[in-house]
C-alpha cells in the first residue's frame, strides 16, 4: 500500500518517507525561500482544495500562501458550513471535489486511519493537514527544515520533545522523519499523556534530561483533554513540564526552543521565552509556506 500511495504523489505522513524523499522536500522548499519572486506561474491552471474537517485558521492560510505564491487556482472549504454537517461523508465531500477536476487536494481531519483509506479511494493526490493524532507531515517538515537551517545538518541532533506525546500528531511526524534522518528523539510527559505504543522509538525521560538536548521542542498542552490528570490548574503543569525561564537558563549555550503553535503562554513554556533569542517559533511558522510549496509541487509535478 504504501508504495502505491507513493507513486501516486500523496504525502500522508512521515512515516514510510525515505531520506532520499524527506531531503529533496527540504532542498525544494530551501529554493522556494529563495525565489526572488513572490508569485510564480508555476501551477497555473492547476486547481488545489484546501479541505479542512476540523479548524485550523494558521495551517490553512500557510497552505492557502504557498497554493497562490505557486500560481494555483484554490478552493476553501471547511467543513462548519459545509454539507459534512449534514451527514454527507468526508469520502463523499472528497469525492464530489474530485469529480469537479480538482488536481489535488489538502486535507485536515479528526479521525484517525480514514485518510490512508481514502488514499486508495482518490486519484488526485491528498496532502494530510493533520488527521487526528495521527500524523502532521508538513509541521514536522518545517521543524526539520528550521533545524537543518540552523545547525546545518539533523543527523546526530538530540531532540527532546514535550508535553501531550499521546494526542500529538506533531510529535508522532516529527518522531519518524528524525529518525530516518539520524537525529536521536527523546520524549518527556506525565504518565497520562504518555503514547506507551512509541516508547521502543524514544525513551521516556525526565525534565531535567530533557534540557540537555539540542533542541528542546514544547507540544501545545490541553489539560481538559485528559480525565483524572495529575494536574488540577495550568499553573501545576507550568511548574512540573512547562519551560519557565529558570529551566531555559539551563539549556545548552547552542540550543534551540521550538514549538508547532498555537502557543499556551505561561502552560508549556513562559512568555517571555516565546520570543527569546534561542526561540525559533516564529521562525518555524515562517517556515510553513516554503515547505508547503515544496509538498504542494511534488504532489503536482
Amino acid at each position: 500500500m504504501t508504495l502505491q500511495v507513493h507513486t501516486h504523489k500523496h504525502l500522508l505522513g512521515t512515516k514510510g518517507l525515505s531520506a532520499t524523499e524527506l531531503t529533496s522536500i527540504l532542498d525544494r522548499a530551501s529554493y522556494w525561500e529563495e525565489y526572488p519572486v513572490k508569485v510564480s506561474n508555476h501551477l497555473q491552471g492547476r486547481f488545489v482544495a484546501n479541505m479542512f474537517f476540523e479548524n485550523s485558521t494558521r495551517t490553512r492560510f500557510s497552505f492557502e500562501v504557498a497554493e497562490k505564491r505557486l500560481g494555483a487556482e484554490v478552493l476553501n472549504f471547511t467543513a462548519a458550513v459545509s454539507s459534512v454537517q449534514k451527514g454527507e461523508s468526508i469520502y463523499d465531500t472528497v469525492r464530489t471535489l474530485e469529480s469537479m477536476g480538482i488536481d489535488a487536494g489538502v486535507i485536515r481531519m479528526k479521525p484517525n486511519g480514514l485518510l490512508a483509506e481514502l488514499a486508495q479511494k482518490i486519484k488526485v493526490p491528498l496532502i494530510n493537514a493533520g488527521d487526528g493524532n495521527n500524523e502532521h507531515p508538513t509541521q514536522a517538515l518545517l521543524d526539520l527544515y528550521t533545524m537543518r537551517k540552523h545547525f546545518g545538518h539533523i543527523s546526530g541532533l538530540h531532540v527532546a520533545i514535550i508535553g501531550d506525546i499521546r494526542h500529538s500528531r506533531v510529535a508522532r511526524s516529527n518522531l519518524w522523519a528524525l529518525r530516518t534522518l539520524g537525529a536521536r528523539v527523546s520524549f518527556c510527559a506525565p504518565a497520562e499523556m504518555q503514547a506507551a505504543e512509541l516508547a521502543e522509538y524514544a525513551p521516556y525521560t525526565t525534565i531535567d534530561e530533557a534540557l540537555k538536548a539540542d533542541v528542546v521542542m514544547m507540544l501545545r498542552v490541553q489539560l481538559e483533554r485528559h480525565e483524572g490528570s495529575l494536574f488540577r490548574s495550568a499553573e501545576e503543569y507550568r511548574a512540573a513540564y512547562g519551560l519557565t525561564v529558570e529551566r531555559a537558563a539551563k539549556l545548552a549555550p547552542h540550543a534551540i526552543i521550538m514549538h508547532p503553535a498555537p502557543v499556551n503562554r505561561n502552560v508549556e513554556i513562559d512568555d517571555e521565552l516565546v520570543e527569546c533569542d534561542k526561540s525559533k517559533i516564529f521562525t518555524q511558522m515562517s517556515h510553513g509556506v516554503p515547505i508547503r510549496m515544496a509538498v504542494i509541487e511534488r504532489a503536482l509535478s
